[in-house]
């Protein structure tokens, strides 16, 4: 395939969502509020549209577009697996300290949707450039949230966490160069990989991203969730 033309554009469309996540970084690391009610409130609101924002990637992005071509019995079974896989996986971060679920969402969120990018740009463009603006809005509060676990929970310096959230964008623009050359030929593997994340990120957000949302008496984290889903939703409509 002619995929050597659209390669500059997949990298800096997937790289430029990316740095979405040490922009949030960044925002949370600036964040200067003396009332501490607010800042918990701020937080537990940012977290809910973040979780919003996955669970608008798995149902309007992921699954419609992993399960196009496969079976409906690999569909399932691939969700699947992708929620028994990180359930050892949260199991396994939470046995070194518990923090990192709202990172390794954002991951399996970005990861796949940039290899889908990749794959997409080998056939609009213009559809691309929507897919990655999404991804960008979808990260920003992602990282935002991420940042403040981590940072909250290992108590890590916050420049090397910014710089952690730094070197995990530069990974997608190999996962778009993986969709142009390798996975746009091989719709079925993609898909799979895609479901395999939703189940992932289904996993994550009712058993650690909504929970750490929640609020007692507070109705900023439920609004903050469905605003997210609305972004997801807005974002969908105008590249289907």
């Amino acid at each position: 395939m002619e995929g050597a033309a659209p390669l500059l554009p997949a990298l800096l469309l997937a790289g430029g969502a990316g740095l979405a996540m040490p922009l949030g970084a960044l925002m949370a690391l600036g964040e200067h509020i003396d009332d501490p009610w607010i800042e918990r409130r701020l937080r537990h609101g940012v977290t809910a549209f973040g979780g919003g924002a996955l669970l608008s990637a798995v149902a309007l992005v992921l699954v419609p577009d992993g399960s196009e071509d496969l079976a409906a019995w690999q569909a399932v079974l691939f969700l699947l697996l992708g929620g028994v896989l990180f359930f050892f996986v949260d199991r396994a971060v939470e046995a070194h300290g518990g923090a990192g679920a709202q990172l390794l969402a954002m991951l399996l969120d970005y990861l796949p949707e940039a290899a889908a990018l990749g794959a997409l740009l080998a056939i609009d463009m213009g559809t691309a450039v929507l897919l990655a603006g999404l991804i960008f809005l979808q990260n920003l509060p992602e990282g935002y949230a991420a940042f403040n676990e981590i940072e909250s929970a290992r108590h890590q310096p916050p420049r090397r966490v910014v710089a952690l959230f730094t070197a995990l964008a530069l990974v997608g623009p190999g996962a778009a160069a993986l969709g142009l050359f390798v996975l746009a030929d091989l719709p079925a593997v993609l898909g799979a990989i895609m479901l395999v994340a939703s189940g992932g990120i289904l996993y994550l957000i009712f058993q650690d991203i909504a929970p750490q949302a929640k609020a007692p008496g507070d109705w900023l984290p439920p609004l903050g969730a469905v605003g997210g889903f609305a972004l997801g939703l807005g974002g969908h409509l105008l590249v289907a």
